[in-house]
């Protein structure tokens, strides 16, 4: 009598490579940047640190409704979350607490913004910006919870239409055309969207697991 054959175990779907993912791979940019700031003796906490400053600065200037200013100033400042991990690397430094403190004061930084958006729909008895700013933030701490509580568990969840780097062009666009209403509506609708779709990823990869 022949034995039943067993069932092939189920393969994970492939990760995703967001649009953040194709831009930290662009070493031919980052690397003679890093490589300036290595040999002038910069730490990677102190680049960590002026991003975080320049965020909040723009977030000063959101509530003072100097969207230009603010816009730019945000566009300055984002960027050097990209150097601060390829710098740490570059000195050998420990990894793992740099990417905590990184993942942390990215949530702060954006997050700052939405207060200093939130203080202007306060002063103006906006109810509309009120709102959808209180959801853009919320999709845009969801984006990154979902995936930190999937790879708890062992999953992959990075995909999605509206990663960090998306939010930053909507965000940077919508200050320099001064128009945070139309800005607030899009992060909120393309941030909750890809955290759903990473529940639905993490979702089909645990029904995988269980045949």
């Amino acid at each position: 009598m022949s034995q039943p054959t067993a069932k092939p175990a189920a393969t994970p779907p492939t990760a995703q490579l967001t649009f953040t993912d194709r831009l930290r791979s662009l070493t031919w940019v980052l690397n003679p940047l890093v490589e300036a700031l290595y040999k002038l003796g910069v730490h990677p906490n102190q680049i960590t640190l002026a991003g975080v400053l320049g965020t909040w600065g723009a977030a000063v200037l959101v509530a003072q409704q100097h969207y230009l200013h603010a816009g730019l100033l945000v566009l300055l400042s984002t960027p050097l979350d990209a150097l601060d991990g390829a710098l740490a690397r570059r000195r050998g430094e420990p990894q793992a607490l740099g990417a905590f403190v990184d993942s942390v004061t990215d949530r702060y930084s954006e997050l700052a913004v939405f207060a200093g958006l939130l203080w202007v729909a306060q002063t103006q008895g906006d109810a509309l910006l009120a709102m959808f700013t209180y959801f853009a933030a919320m999709g845009s701490v969801l984006v990154s919870y979902v995936r930190a509580r999937a790879q708890s568990l062992g999953f992959e969840a990075k995909g999605g239409w509206f990663s960090r780097v998306e939010r930053f062009f909507v965000l940077v666009l919508g200050l320099l055309f001064s128009q945070p209403l139309i800005m607030v509506i899009i992060m909120a609708l393309g941030a909750n969207l890809t955290a759903l779709q990473r529940i639905l990823h993490v979702r089909s990869m645990a029904k995988q697991r269980q045949t």
